[in-house]
């Protein structure tokens, strides 16, 4: 089924459904992007911070929210603070979570990931597509039958989603997590079918997709997040990124999610000063030109005029906000009703690695624990209580999940 979405007025083209290629109806162009929130319990459930966030959020207007780093697999976490949507799960948990969400016409979707050789060594060996021994990332090689393994992972977890509530799921396979990792060479140096030519690094992909249809059936949406590039030398380039945007136009996916960037210790993130934003946009405009798939870009819209101009010239379908959603949780309804509105985003004089990430993190809780207009938290302050409660959540996850 193709699109069939009419802009009447171009100054309301945020306000505009968006009917997704499985029928599944949009109620506006503005997402709640994917984010690392960490607010689980440290054992992969929900906590009642997190269902609180993602409510507001939903009660903020969004036409749709994502739940950043849900796993499929609890050996390969991004953080401790992940959910997991498996047989530990706790089913009774989750659906508190997506019946609180799932509200006003307001999709909430789980983005299903593993994070590969990024896997903290402090909860298990971390595994990629191929064995490396960096300075800061080490990792094993993962077998043929490991890779084999990881479509019927994504669609158990995917199934779970749908069981439970969620109104979709999201793939991940950016930012430098394991399917990112198949897709970029400076990850990926394997030489069977898995490996060399972008059609191979982009199968295990192409296969994940088919298998999360399956089992979800025709009418449940299914996204996927890309990299635009990894903005690393000898990483996945732009190039080779509309490679495979043209290969996953040929999949079932109702929606590609436009980002870029790596996790890869020492780079800075494309939040992180690597660029101005809105960041992907000209990718994203490239990349409209060889697919019939909705688009969404996300990363750098502080203004509402950006998001407007964006979804105007058909560059993209929905625009993705993440900071600026953590600064103001009510900021679609605000983009939507007042358009002269712009969040106010915090400046440090010094910002060490991951600290911005910390303060954005910390700034979710207070939100979710309803204490955000009081959140005056300093960045050294920040950056301590956040890696206080990962290290805690350390202990938790290896314990919960100590017989995997």
């Amino acid at each position: 089924m193709k699109n069939k979405n009419t802009i009447i007025n171009p100054m309301s083209s945020l306000h505009n459904n968006l009917t997704l290629p499985c029928g599944v109806v949009l109620k506006n162009r503005l997402a709640k992007a994917a984010m690392s929130d960490s607010l689980g319990d440290g054992e992969g459930n929900p906590t009642q911070a997190q269902i609180r966030l993602y409510e507001k959020w939903a009660k903020g207007g969004v036409g749709i929210s994502f739940v950043g780093e849900v796993q499929c697999d609890p050996r390969f976490p991004e953080k401790p603070g992940n959910l997991v949507l498996g047989e530990h799960s706790n089913l009774k948990l989750l659906r508190e979570l997506t019946q609180r969400s799932v509200i006003d016409g307001a999709h909430l979707w789980a983005q299903i990931g593993h994070a590969g050789a990024l896997t903290p060594s402090s909860i298990s060996q971390p595994v990629g597509p191929s064995a490396l021994n960096l300075e800061g990332l080490t990792c094993l090689e993962m077998s043929l039958d490991e890779i084999k393994q990881l479509p019927e992972k994504y669609a158990k977890s995917a199934l779970l989603a749908k069981k439970v509530g969620f109104s979709g799921v999201h793939i991940h396979a950016g930012h430098g997590f394991l399917l990112s990792q198949f897709l970029s060479p400076l990850f990926n140096h394997r030489t069977d079918n898995y490996g060399g030519s972008i059609e191979n690094r982009c199968r295990i992909i192409l296969e994940i997709i088919e298998a999360v249809r399956n089992a979800v059936g025709d009418l449940f949406p299914i996204g996927i997040r890309i990299n635009s590039s990894d903005q690393m030398e000898g990483g996945l380039s732009e190039a080779d990124a509309l490679k495979a945007i043209r290969l996953l136009d040929k999949t079932s996916l109702d929606l590609i999610d436009i980002s870029g960037g790596t996790y890869f210790p020492g780079v800075k993130g494309s939040s992180e000063g690597v660029s101005k934003g809105p960041y992907f946009v000209h990718f994203a405009e490239q990349a409209k030109q060889i697919t019939q798939i909705p688009l969404m870009v996300t990363g750098g819209f502080t203004h509402s005029a950006q998001a407007v101009e964006v979804i105007n010239k058909g560059f993209a379908d929905v625009i993705g906000l993440g900071r600026s959603m953590v600064i103001e949780p009510r900021l679609a309804d605000r983009w939507l009703n007042e358009a002269e509105y712009n969040p106010t985003f915090p400046r440090f004089e010094s910002l060490p690695p991951g600290g911005l990430t910390a303060w954005y993190t910390m700034r979710l809780t207070a939100i979710g624990e309803d204490w955000e207009e009081s959140f005056e938290l300093d960045l050294p302050s920040a950056i301590q209580q956040y890696e206080e409660r990962d290290n805690q959540r350390v202990i938790q996850w290896r314990k919960r999940f100590k017989d995997l």
